[in-house]
């Protein structure tokens, strides 16, 4: 392997047999952990699972002691963690593919619905498919500000940009639609780019599925505590925007913060595996914290180690956080991480930052990495 290279005053250079070396360094990393799968991945899942049910009675249950203040706090408390839970570590997980190796009917990532106004077939075409083959590419990662935030200064800034911040906090209290809507393209709906004929059959999909879980929050358990009616049609509401506030800031945490780069089509073409795996460490952040955090986000505070290795359960994360961080220091890269303070903090000071004109803000330096390419045609296993 040749020898790490570095400029006095310039960026870190990564040759491509470093590159490729490293990137059968973390297929080994991965092959290991897939050869260790077994009962103790089992048993994690289904306690998540029963602790999340748990939680969802018990909330239920409290809401028909709502007219008593703090019992529908606690109600409306119980009903947030099931809905984080059910969301970040059983939803998102599970539809990643992350327990199809149980061969459990309830935990089939094609076949898994979770309790989010989002179809599991349209987001896993959005997230897992594009988002993660794609990866923080321009003009390909829609999740790039989701069709509506400048998140990063390869964005063109127009007028419209001065709304950042506010566009933001929209997604953030309505981010399950959001999600829902972000494989519709509305805006190049907009733009003329698509028309609203050629999403007639996602729009089909979402109907039947919002129209269930509005259904059943706002309608049927509100109608089943009678008198208490709007006390826990309120509570209901709450509890899904905690779970919105709290996805939207875990998410954005692990993809906007300071030191996340981008990339364009032209520089990821012809992609090697190990190139792939590059450019998912540098596009990606953690947030440090203790273990009921780590489950509490659905251990996507491991953000790095969740995009190097998608479909892997994520309670294996903390655990393989480490090792990678070694091999980062080992080839130069940086391994972006911080509290949940520090990261939030650094992405609404992006939010508000790009939403002024460019010649009114500070350029970001250049990045840190350059990885030299081999630009041949290859096939990438994502």
């Amino acid at each position: 392997m040749t020898i790490l290279t570095e400029t006095k005053d310039g960026p870190l250079v990564l040759t491509p047999d470093q590159v490729e070396e490293l990137g059968r360094q973390l297929d080994e990393l991965r092959a290991k952990v897939v050869a260790d799968l077994g009962d103790r991945d089992r048993e994690y899942i289904y306690s998540i699972i029963k602790a999340q049910r748990g939680f969802e009675v018990a909330g239920r249950g409290l809401m028909y002691l709502g007219f008593l203040p703090p019992f529908w706090l606690a109600a409306v408390a119980a009903l947030s963690v099931s809905k984080i839970l059910d969301n970040m570590e059983i939803g998102h997980n599970v539809m990643h593919g992350q327990y199809d190796w149980m061969r459990e009917p309830d935990l089939n990532s094609r076949e898994f619905e979770w309790d989010n106004v989002c179809p599991g077939d349209q987001w896993r075409h959005s997230h897992n498919y594009m988002h993660h083959t794609y990866t923080n590419i321009h003009n390909k990662d829609r999740d790039i500000g989701y069709g509506i935030l400048r998140v990063d200064e390869g964005q063109q800034w127009n007028p419209l940009r001065l709304g950042n911040p506010l566009y933001a906090f929209g997604l953030m209290v309505l981010f399950e639609w959001g999600v829902m809507g972000h494989d519709l393209e509305i805006e190049n709906i907009v733009r003329g780019k698509r028309k609203w004929a050629d999403v007639k059959k996602l729009l089909s999909g979402q109907w039947r599925k919002a129209s269930r879980q509005v259904l059943k929050d706002y309608v049927v358990f509100p109608a089943l505590s009678g008198p208490l009616f709007l006390s826990t049609l309120a509570g209901n509401v709450t509890a899904n925007l905690v779970r919105n506030v709290w996805s939207f800031s875990i998410i954005f945490c692990g993809h906007f913060p300071t030191g996340v780069q981008t990339f364009t089509e032209e520089e990821t073409e012809f992609e090697t595996r190990g190139e792939w795996y590059v450019r998912q460490m540098l596009g990606s952040a953690n947030i440090t914290g203790g273990r009921l955090f780590h489950i509490m986000s659905g251990n996507l505070s491991h953000q790095i180690e969740h995009h190097l290795f998608p479909d892997l359960p994520a309670n294996r994360y903390p655990a393989l956080a480490p090792e990678v961080r070694v091999l980062c220091e080992k080839y130069g890269l940086p391994y972006n991480t911080g509290s949940f303070s520090k990261q939030i903090g650094s992405v609404w000071g992006k939010l508000f930052k790009l939403a002024l004109p460019p010649f009114l803000i500070r350029k970001e330096s250049a990045p840190g990495v350059i990885v030299m390419r081999q630009r041949q045609p290859t096939e990438v296993g994502v």
